[in-house]
């Protein structure tokens, strides 16, 4: 058994990963404010409609900028983070349905390796939002602005580790990292859904491996259900604040894997509409509608 669950880590631990990246918690419309990664900040949210656009080094400017002025609050330095993973997974073609329907791709990360000086201000990035937010956990513990940064910290290396470097032992450990931190969170914020962008990958992901796989993963504390999972992803893409898009463009991928089309459709023509400069939404789009994609809308 100890044979076959090393296989399972080196080969489909990258799927638990692929769509695994992003998570934090969202908008409800009575929610208290609690820090910048809980409330509406104009700054971040410009730096964020920047990622969605492909622009990454001026989201990083705009995140630098306001992380620098407000040095205490651990939310942007994981944007910062997540500047960088998701221009390198833009990079690799990682959020695209040419990976996620690519069965050796999705279960065995990426071809060659990622660039290094990127994943170097990566991780020091999530060093310090990490940093900032276990000295807010000991001045108020279960703080809800500390575990939305723990959680994204982790499924962010999660992603980098698996799909990226194919650390899959890594990556596992950091799954249940973050699944831990997003019960704590939900548990006295049910309002935070979008932490289910973490719950929901999981359980889908888990819940469409084997029932042999499933039964090995079982004596780690790993447990997947798929239909429990896209219900988690549908969630986070109807309720999200900074990381909706991305809700809404893992959950269009699973969709397509799951041959939705419909839900696929849906979803990446709202995120074309919202985001027109964005070529990873339109190509996705033009690709779920069967349209040829224009050379100039491939990642560089």
């Amino acid at each position: 058994m100890r044979g076959s669950l090393a296989v399972f880590m080196r080969g489909s631990a990258a799927v638990l990963l692929a769509i695994f990246a992003v998570c934090g918690p969202v908008r409800a419309e009575d929610a208290p404010a609690s820090g910048a990664g809980l409330s509406d900040v104009p700054e971040l949210s410009e730096g964020f409609r920047l990622l969605y656009t492909q622009h990454f080094p001026e989201a990083r400017e705009t995140f630098h900028s306001w992380a620098n002025a407000h040095p205490g609050e651990p939310f942007p330095q994981a944007a910062i983070a997540a500047s960088y993973l998701f221009e390198e997974m833009y990079r690799q073609g990682v959020l695209t349905s040419d990976f996620f329907l690519n069965e050796k791709r999705f279960l065995h990360g990426i071809d060659g390796k990622p660039n290094a000086e990127r994943m170097k201000d990566f991780r020091g990035a999530l060093t310090n939002a990490r940093a900032l937010a276990k000295t807010r956990l000991v001045q108020k513990p279960k703080d809800p602005e500390a575990l939305f940064a723990l959680t994204i910290a982790a499924g962010m290396e999660s992603n980098a580790d698996s799909v990226l470097e194919k650390k899959q032992l890594d990556a596992l450990k950091m799954i249940k990292e973050a699944n831990k931190d997003a019960k704590v969170l939900l548990a006295q914020r049910p309002e935070a859904l979008d932490a289910n962008v973490a719950l929901g990958c999981a359980n889908y992901i888990i819940g469409s491996l084997s029932a042999g796989t499933r039964f090995m993963l079982w004596f780690g504390d790993i447990h997947g259900d798929k239909k429990l999972g896209m219900e988690q992803m549908q969630q986070a893409a109807d309720h999200g604040r900074y990381l909706k898009p991305f809700a809404q463009i893992l959950l269009a991928l699973a969709a397509r894997r799951e041959k939705k089309n419909e839900l696929a459709q849906k979803l990446l023509r709202e995120l074309t509409e919202e985001f027109p400069s964005s070529t990873l939404f339109a190509a996705e789009y033009a690709k779920a509608m069967g349209r040829p994609v224009p050379a100039e809308m491939h990642p560089n």
